[in-house]
């Protein structure tokens, strides 16, 4: 009885994964994938760092678990995508098997060399557009149709869990669909940090810089988490130089601007400025009804509704009133309410759905907090009036409330930094965001300030 390539490689990753462990098999096997070439079978990489590491600290075992568990005794080669996407043409090879429980990606997608990492919901037709984030996402259609005259490096900045993931996943994906021989590559920066500090254990920065620096697209995500660490800054540094100086393009994303990650090296964040600089704000209601809209789309095909997919507007508007925080705040509670109710969501009521939703509300709250009503629990619990706040006054009894206050609406609401800015007597935005980071560095070492803003929290969630 013959037994498919794909079974005998499932065994032998069994047996890889409790040999090497969870952090070694997930870093370098997990996105490994069988495929058939000319006739013989290769086990193919994301990258030639993952091949490499590969061949000096597992390819002897893989060869004798393969040997174990193939009656038929086929050969089995090591090439990295790249390599083998180059040995092959016209025709991509076919894929024989994918040893991970990830969603099966359709045909066309699987003949592409498919970056690693990447999230297949997070795609261009999926993101929902509004005021707040519609320039960047036509600055990411633009970088993924590899159209000329881009700006180079483009970097998405924005307040965590509005679409800077998703706008990377998207032009990774659309940038491959759209020139399938060119290199696409998406790290996280948590990717990049771990990998690089790998391959100087394993002494593979060469083969580390060879990967990144022939990419025709490099995509970084969440950048700002490198900051501080000076050796993997000065590598990003010099790759970003590489690929600009040659024309390849770089995109990355960041909670904050270039001009505020204040723990980035001096350089690096001047380089990160020298491109296009595009935010992504907060989603205001109007757009957050629109994502849950999509979302509710989505998952009626998922699950297979038999009935329309449309929930009753109040129940929609309380989700989108009440989980402001972030989309993904947004899309988990509606999806808490499709894996209770299925498509009885279509037809349930306000109270029923609130009864669901309840542990998920912070401490039960419902109220929506706005900046009117922190300015003014602020002024009154320390003895100002509102005017104060907005005022231009600058001595320490009234500063630091309205430190506090900016600080309380930054945390409790979506406003923006230069919103908030305005809302506090015209402010610029670095103003705003000197306040959070000085209140920030006193909740360390002042018990009262500390107290202070755990009641006014208390009061303003009711």
């Amino acid at each position: 009885m013959t037994v498919p390539p794909g079974a005998v490689w499932i065994k032998a990753c069994a047996a890889l994964k409790s040999e090497l462990g969870e952090g070694a098999f997930g870093s370098w096997l997990a996105q490994a994938a069988l495929r058939e070439c000319d006739g013989g079978l290769v086990l193919v990489t994301q990258t030639g760092i993952a091949r490499d590491w590969i061949r000096r600290n597992a390819w002897r075992r893989i060869s004798e678990l393969w040997a174990q568990h193939d009656p038929q005794g086929r050969a089995l080669d090591l090439k990295s995508r790249f390599e083998l996407d180059d040995a092959t043409p016209p025709a991509p090879a076919s894929t024989v098997s994918i040893p991970s429980a990830a969603v099966s990606a359709p045909a066309e997608e699987r003949k592409m060399a498919r970056p690693s990492g990447l999230q297949d919901r997070y795609t261009l037709d999926s993101f929902v557009t509004g005021p707040s984030n519609e320039f960047a996402f036509a600055v990411a259609r633009r970088v993924a149709s590899w159209a000329d005259g881009h700006f180079n490096p483009v970097v998405f900045h924005g307040p965590y869990g509005f679409g800077k993931t998703h706008l990377l996943n998207a032009i990774a994906w659309e940038a491959t669909r759209a020139a399938p021989e060119k290199k696409v590559v998406y790290l996280t920066a948590e990717r990049f940090l771990s990998t690089f500090v790998r391959a100087i254990q394993d002494k593979a920065t060469a083969a580390f810089k060879d990967d990144l620096r022939t990419a025709d697209l490099l995509l970084i995500d969440d950048v700002h988490f490198i900051g501080g660490k000076q050796t993997s800054q000065e590598e990003l540094f010099h790759t970003l130089m590489s690929l600009t100086a040659e024309g390849r393009r770089v995109v990355l994303s960041a909670d904050r601007p270039p001009a505020g990650l204040a723990e980035v090296d001096a350089r690096l964040r001047s380089h990160l400025s020298a491109g296009l600089v595009c935010g992504i704000e907060s989603a205001d209601r109007d757009l957050r009804l629109g994502i849950l809209e999509r979302k509710l789309q989505l998952l009626a095909r998922q699950h297979d509704f038999r009935r329309s997919p449309a929930a009753r507007p109040e129940v929609l508007e309380f989700l989108a009133d009440r989980f402001t925080d972030s989309v993904r705040e947004l899309e988990g509670a509606l999806n808490t309410l499709v894996a209770r109710l299925h498509e009885g969501v279509c037809g349930v009521g306000l109270d029923e759905a609130q009864a669901i939703l309840r542990p998920h509300l912070r401490g039960g709250a419902e109220k929506r907090v706005t900046v009117d009503d922190i300015q003014k629990a602020t002024a009154e619990h320390f003895g100002l009036t509102q005017a104060d706040l907005v005022s231009e006054r600058r001595n320490r009894a009234v500063a630091r409330p309205r430190q506090a206050a900016m600080w309380l609406t930054k945390q409790l609401t979506t406003r923006s930094l230069p919103d908030i800015g305005r809302r506090f007597g015209g402010r610029d935005h670095t103003t705003v965001l000197h306040a959070v980071r000085r209140i920030e560095e006193l909740k360390a070492l002042d018990a009262q300030l500390t107290g202070d803003l755990e009641a006014l929290i208390r009061k303003l969630r009711g």
